[in-house]
């Protein structure tokens, strides 16, 4: 999912947040100050209410929960004054232990300016989560446009043609294609997302093997494969070395699942991730491009409405978009590298 390729982390300041809030200093401050400097300023334009995260169910809620790595006091803040049934279901998905916290930050009396930030950094953090969720057909223009490095898949042949494999993380289904077109004898394609497990199923009617996918619900660390089931693991976009994007987890059941000799193999892994996964054994390559690769729209309009809500905040990409004319982007305007890499590894 390159969506994890495009944000950056910086500190940002929220003085006037804080003044508003009126926070002369002590606990509540530095709280405050804390949520703002953990902040992620992202290049998106973000759509989504608090009210949005009734879509998730229990086991996804949870999950994305600790993808938002909020604590117990800045989720009661975010959530003041929201719906009982969302305030419930979130009570739900907390360890027992921190109940109590939440519960007592909830009865007290936030100060509104507090209650936005909180809420604008929680719904910020869990913005690629509802877009999978709750706009998976833009997503699905966006990761259209992202084609991979040909190389990738001519390389991984001989271990894709007549093997098991599963596409971790699968989204629309863009690696699970690739391994039918070199020869897959099955495709196990694992996604949380139902919106875009829908979008591949619909993909699928159109194909001439439908039966070779089968579409499973789940994610990194739960994988609902017997183990020793399949030849090789494709993740594309989508792992990462966070344990709630993939992690040890992710990867202790990509090992499970994968039959001794079989391969894990890692396209376009973040930069971040490089040292992580050397050291866990993974080989890295990297292939050369003939030309700078681009996002390839299917139309300047298909390409300015992903611009407007993934990268309303990059002023050099409207600006490119709008002097060219031609829906292509090159990766280099985006600020992130090429899907021109990938990490591999052998199970023993």
């Amino acid at each position: 999912m390159s969506v994890l390729l495009a944000y950056r982390v910086i500190v940002i300041d929220m003085s006037d947040l804080i003044e508003k809030a009126g926070l002369a200093g002590g606990y509540e401050r530095k709280e405050i100050c804390g949520m703002a400097l953990e902040h992620i300023d992202h290049d998106f334009a973000n759509p989504f209410q608090l009210e949005d995260l009734l879509i998730f169910d229990r086991q996804n809620l949870e999950r994305v929960l600790k993808i938002a790595k909020v604590g117990p006091q800045h989720l009661a803040w975010s959530v003041q004054g929201a719906s009982e049934q969302l305030v419930q279901r979130l009570l739900a998905c907390l360890p027992i232990a921190i109940r109590p916290v939440f519960l007592s930050e909830l009865s007290h009396c936030v100060a509104r300016e507090k209650v936005e930030l909180a809420r604008h950094i929680l719904l910020d953090k869990l913005f690629w989560e509802l877009t999978y969720w709750k706009t998976p057909e833009l997503y699905d223009e966006l990761v259209q446009g992202e084609h991979l490095h040909p190389g990738i898949f001519r390389q991984l042949a001989p271990l894709i043609h007549d093997k098991i494999v599963l596409d971790a993380g699968a989204g629309s289904g863009r690696a699970s294609f690739e391994a039918l077109h070199y020869g897959a004898r099955l495709v196990y394609a694992l996604e949380p997302s139902p919106g875009l497990r829908h979008l591949l199923a619909q993909k699928l009617s159109s194909s001439p093997v439908p039966r070779a996918v089968v579409l499973c619900a789940g994610d990194f660390a739960h994988v609902p494969l017997p183990d020793q089931s399949v030849d090789l693991v494709l993740t594309c976009s989508a792992f990462t070395a966070e344990p709630e994007q993939g992690g040890e987890p992710g990867l202790a059941e990509f090992k499970r699942v994968t039959c001794p000799g079989g391969y894990i193999v890692v396209i376009w892994p973040r930069c971040e991730d490089h040292h992580w996964l050397a050291e866990r054994g993974f080989q890295y390559v990297a292939l050369s491009q003939e030309k700078e690769m681009s996002v390839e729209f299917a139309s300047w309009r298909s390409a300015w409405r992903c611009v407007q809500r993934f990268y309303a905040h990059k002023q050099d990409v409207h600006d490119y978009l709008s002097k060219a004319r031609h829906p292509r982007l090159p990766f280099s305007i985006l600020g992130f590298h090429a899907p021109c890499d990938y990490s591999w590894f052998q199970v023993r």
